[in-house]
């Protein structure tokens, strides 16, 4: 079982009509949305493997219909209830690039996992917004290591170069360092930033994660794949029609990757190039999907 621990919250997706007009009025399209960089990798990958969510909402409105809503997706979904549930305005412009103004609300008061929440899991997967906020950020750190220590397999997502500016870089690296993933997330952006990868070579940082292996990715380009100790590989991404919506492409590929991981460890292919190459294959048509629907969802099949 995948097991995602991180925020859960309402997204209010704004598909803006043009530039935003200061002072006055500007046509948009509004759409509200289960959001949660957690959450969006949980409901993705639960139609493709067992999948829980581990996190904290507020005990409102909210924070039950966001809970109901990813258990509809068939989730199991775990969380503590306390605070408000958080939100985020996403605005996507024409070109369906985010500026997102997040406010987490109770996304960062999760104080505890139980170890019913951690029992069956083989692999957690963390966001790097999780790490941004206490008491969460400890309890992150917490969990990971304990889904170590039990056998298991554990990964991250660098999750934006504005949140790591804040948390800071160096702090960022010295983490990811001490809690060794077997997978880390990025894009080109957040990759660079780190110098973990630059112009498809490994970065002046990359030996500090000598465990872990890098996934870059880079929009329409080829993914990156940066395995310790050998060359990086890429793999392409197919052709997509329409892009309208960036928001919870990154997700849905972390999803198609991880499910995929899973199923290549239980075939013996998990971290060799074939079962990576088939996961981020996979990885990129799960993101194929999203992108044009607003916020982290897909058409109707």
């Amino acid at each position: 079982m995948l097991g995602v621990l991180g925020d859960l919250v309402e997204d209010i997706v704004v598909w803006v009509a043009g530039p935003l007009r200061h002072g006055t009025d500007s046509d948009a399209r509004v759409f509200r949305q289960r959001g949660g960089s957690a959450a969006n990798v949980a409901a993705f990958a639960a139609g493709q493997c067992p999948t829980r969510f581990l996190g904290c909402v507020g005990d409102d409105p909210a924070g039950h219909g966001l809970a109901a809503e990813l258990a509809g997706h068939g989730v199991d979904v775990r969380v503590a209830r306390h605070g408000r549930t958080g939100s985020i305005v996403v605005l996507i412009d024409d070109a369906g690039e985010r500026t997102m103004l997040p406010d987490r609300g109770a996304a960062t008061l999760l104080e505890t996992v139980p170890d019913a929440w951690l029992n069956g899991l083989t692999h957690l997967h963390v966001p790097a917004y999780s790490f941004d906020g206490e008491p969460v950020g400890t309890t992150a750190v917490d969990a990971l290591r304990r889904v170590r220590a039990a056998g298991g397999t554990t990964s991250l997502d660098a999750s934006s170069t504005g949140m790591l500016e804040g948390f800071g870089r160096e702090r960022f690296l010295a983490l990811a360092a001490e809690l060794a993933p077997t997978l880390l997330f990025a894009n080109r952006e957040e990759s660079a930033f780190l110098g973990l990868l630059t112009d498809g070579r490994p970065g002046p940082q990359r030996a500090r994660l000598a465990a872990t292996t890098v996934v870059t990715k880079s929009g329409a380009e080829a993914t990156t794949v940066d395995v310790p100790g050998e060359r990086p590989f890429t793999v392409p991404v197919p052709p997509v029609g329409e892009v309208r919506d960036l928001t919870g492409a990154g997700d849905a590929f972390a999803a198609g990757f991880l499910a995929a991981f899973l199923d290549g460890r239980l075939t013996g292919t998990g971290l060799g190039e074939a079962g990576l190459r088939e996961a981020a294959a996979r990885g990129h048509r799960c993101a194929a999907r999203v992108l044009a629907s607003p916020g982290a969802s897909c058409p109707p099949d």
